[in-house]
C-alpha cells in the first residue's frame, strides 16, 4: 500500500484519546512512507492526521469540495490540495488515489464514506482493504449492527469478513497489508 484514504470527522470529538490516535496513525504511516489521502479540512480529526503526517516529514494529498473550500476549512499547508465541485467528485478521487481505506471516528460523513467503500467492495467496484481503527471501543456498536445483518440475513459472511477491525494500529495496517478480496461474488 502506498497511499490510503483516510476517512475521520471533522471535530476531534469529547475524548482526548480520538486526537492523540489520530496524531499516532498519522506519524506511523509517515514512518512507513504510506501517503495519505483525505477530505483536505484543518479542523478536528481531519486536521490533526494531517498535521501530524507533514510534521513527521510525510506526503498528504486533500480533496474538498468548492463550497467547503469557500467556508474556509481548507488545511493550508498540505502536500497537495485538489478542490472539486462536489462531495461525489470528492470520494470518487479519493477511492481513485488510494489503495485502501481507514475510517477513525467521526459522524455521518465519516460512515456515508465507509459504507459507500465496504459497498463498492461486496459488488466487485475494487478489491481495496478497507480498516476501522476502533480507538476506544468507537465503533464496536457498528460492529454489533453489522454481525446482527449477517444473523438475520442481510449481510454474507464475507461481506462480513471484508471489515478489518483493530484497536491498534500496526494490527490493522498488518490485516491491511494481508488482505485479499473475497473470490466469490460477494453479493448473492
Amino acid at each position: 500500500m502506498k497511499r490510503i484514504a483516510v476517512y475521520c470527522g471533522s471535530s476531534s470529538g469529547t475524548n482526548g484519546i480520538y486526537r492523540a490516535q489520530a496524531e499516532r496513525l498519522g506519524k506511523e504511516l509517515a514512518a512507513r512512507n504510506i501517503k495519505v489521502v483525505y477530505g483536505g479540512g484543518k479542523v478536528g480529526l481531519m486536521g490533526a492526521i494531517a498535521d501530524a503526517i507533514l510534521k513527521a516529514g510525510g506526503h498528504v494529498t486533500g480533496v474538498i469540495p468548492d463550497f467547503l473550500h469557500t467556508l474556509e476549512v481548507a488545511h493550508g499547508g498540505l502536500t497537495e490540495l485538489y478542490s472539486v465541485g462536489s462531495m461525489h467528485e470528492r470520494k470518487a478521487m479519493i477511492h481513485e488515489l488510494s489503495d485502501g481505506v481507514i475510517a477513525l471516528p467521526g459522524g455521518f460523513g465519516t460512515l456515508e464514506e465507509l459504507f459507500e467503500m465496504l459497498t463498492w467492495g461486496q459488488l466487485g467496484l475494487h478489491e481495496k482493504p478497507v480498516g476501522l481503527l476502533n480507538i476506544n471501543g468507537y465503533f464496536s456498536t457498528i460492529i454489533q449492527t453489522i454481525q446482527h445483518m449477517v444473523e438475520e440475513g442481510f449481510l454474507k459472511e464475507v461481506n462480513r469478513d471484508m471489515v478489518l477491525i483493530s484497536e491498534d494500529i500496526e494490527e490493522l495496517l498488518g490485516l491491511m497489508v494481508a488482505y485479499r478480496a473475497p473470490a466469490v461474488p460477494k453479493w448473492i
